[in-house]
């Protein structure tokens, strides 16, 4: 059985699509056309670009395979946090610190820019804020605190410190021993907001056609997208399907690899018990290299996801596995149900950072996000609308960070990154 085959059956039973109403649909391409920009994949990163680039002046169309915010940005973690996926020492050794800097507080305006767009589009994504990072024993939250420290040396990035003592104050779980709480990520309803930003795009302009896969490009001064029922022709295009896009371009599919996260969500509970698990209604992560990632809604549900899977292979038993992991993190949770169970894909680089770039001068693509995306793509839509507008200054900031390919190729890349993710699992698990 394929992943995408996998991620259809994933998609089925998330809390998301049951309290997220599809208001619009939108008609698959049928036909011929032209346009100045066709931007492929409909998760955040394409929707924030063509709605952008809308309201540059630009004629855009949108492809979508299946229906916009199907994928990982609409049934993500919900969390919205400072930073990259992977940490800024990579983005140091490639870019020295100064880009590094700059990336760092992109990352900020990530944040910004996400609750810009609510506020202009009027986009109710149920955005709460705060973050709470937490280590899980005493050994990884020296760590965190050193972490902390050369943050605010180099980068002058100030977190609330939350020492051992307290830290059940913060979250009431015997799991964690310290953290750092951060006011300015928080936490939203991903699916919400990715309908809200195709409402916006819609209203700017943007043609938005929905079940068209794209089987083929054709490269050239213009460039034309083939889909199954049509052709678009192009100026320029923007690929930003992540792992949505097999057999469209090579060589950008041998730089991710798509890694398997699964969530679930509890039945509503007492809003007191909710307020005791989280005080302060945050978002919580822990700094394990295979995470945990929690946070209440705002109907008073445990929402909690991990457990990732790196063979594309779905964990058997999902729905109480993950009950079982989230009652060992909340023992209060012990008599509490879990109402949703889903997951999907994200697009994981080797490196963990951002992989963004060009293949010809009038094909870009955005890509290897890791995991750490909601906010992120909405970033990138913007970084790549300047650049298709022609000041392409911060764009090329990312642009230069180098990526390579997943060893192994196409038959044996999967194993070796199962074995290899089966030493940092071992190595979490031995603290």
């Amino acid at each position: 059985m394929s992943f995408l085959s996998v991620d259809q059956d994933l998609a089925r039973d998330s809390y998301y699509a049951a309290t997220a109403q599809r208001d619009a649909r939108f008609a698959p391409l049928d036909g011929s056309s032209d346009c100045d920009v066709a931007v492929v994949g409909g998760g955040l990163a394409g929707l924030t670009a063509a709605l952008d680039l809308a309201r540059m002046g630009h004629q855009v169309a949108l492809l979508e395979a299946k229906q916009v915010g199907w994928g990982a940005s609409g049934r993500n973690g919900g969390q919205a946090i400072h930073g990259l996926a992977c940490d800024q020492s990579v983005i140091e050794d490639q870019l020295g610190l100064d880009d590094a800097r700059r990336v760092w507080s992109m990352s900020l305006e990530a944040l910004e820019l996400l609750q810009t767009r609510m506020e202009q589009h009027q986009i109710d994504a149920e955005w709460r804020q705060g973050y709470i990072g937490v280590a899980t024993n005493a050994r990884k939250g020296a760590e965190l605190m050193q972490w902390a420290d050369r943050m605010a040396q180099l980068y002058q990035a100030e977190f609330t410190r939350i020492p051992a003592a307290d830290m059940h104050r913060w979250v009431a779980s015997p799991r964690y021993h310290s953290g750092l709480y951060d006011p300015q990520s928080g936490h939203l309803h991903p699916l919400k907001y990715a309908l809200g930003i195709a409402r916006a795009a819609a209203a700017a302009g943007v043609r938005i056609h929905e079940e068209t896969p794209v089987t083929a490009l054709e490269t050239g001064p213009v460039i034309t997208v083939r889909t199954s029922r049509g052709t678009l022709r192009a100026k320029k295009v923007l690929l930003a399907g992540n792992v949505y896009l097999q057999g469209v371009a090579e060589h950008l599919e041998r730089r991710i690899m798509p890694v398997g996260t699964y969530i679930v969500c509890s039945e509503a509970m007492d809003p007191a018990l909710a307020d005791s698990l989280i005080p302060t209604r945050s978002a919580v992560c822990d700094t394990n290299f295979v995470l945990d990632y929690l946070r209440t809604t705002n109907d008073h549900r445990m929402l909690y996801g991990g457990r990732v899977s790196y063979s594309t292979v779905t964990p058997p038993n999902l729905a109480e596995s993950m009950r079982r992991r989230m009652v060992q993190t909340f023992p209060q949770l012990k008599d509490v149900k879990v109402q949703y169970a889903w997951g999907g894909f994200v697009d994981i680089t080797m490196n963990r950072a951002p992989d963004f770039g060009r293949l010809r001068d009038n094909l870009y693509y955005l890509q290897g996000f890791s995991g750490h995306g909601l906010a992120l793509t909405g970033l990138a839509g913007r970084l790549v609308a300047e650049a298709m507008n022609g000041d392409a200054s911060r764009f090329d900031v990312f642009a230069r960070l180098k990526h390579h390919d997943f060893p192994g190729g196409r038959l044996l890349r999967t194993p070796a990154l199962v074995l290899g993710m089966a030493w940092y699992r071992l190595r979490d698990l031995l603290g």
